[in-house]
């Protein structure tokens, strides 16, 4: 069974930081592509960014210049570290390690950035 397990999510004000982490564990057989993404009240999912194959991670348009995604590929971890956060930042942070069909995903935490 896989678990992944996110931490991290607060109420920050704007222009502050935050770090999330995610944990994996169980039968991960893929950690290429393992990312975050994020919904907000009314909105879809959408990508923050994920680590791929290649040498530079993905960064979804509003985390590009300011949100730096890391991970341990041998502990199973990403993390996210994001800077110069917005009131649009506010939403549910998910954590996704690729699998068919669907992937897995966390619980989610929450990140709130007041004005």
């Amino acid at each position: 069974q896989v678990r992944l397990v996110e931490s991290g999510g607060a109420l920050v004000q704007a222009g502050g930081s935050l770090r999330l982490s995610c944990a994996a564990s169980g039968r991960i057989f893929s950690i290429n592509g393992r990312g975050w993404y994020r919904q907000a009240p009314g909105k879809q999912r959408e990508l923050v960014a994920r680590i791929t194959s290649g040498s530079s991670p993905e960064y979804g348009d509003p985390a590009k210049g300011r949100f730096t995604i890391s991970g341990d590929n041998a502990k199973l971890t990403v993390y996210l570290k994001m800077n110069s956060l917005k009131p649009e930042d506010t939403g549910v942070y998910y954590c996704n390690f690729p699998a068919f069909p669907s992937g897995f995903w966390g619980q989610g935490t929450q990140v709130t950035v007041s004005s």
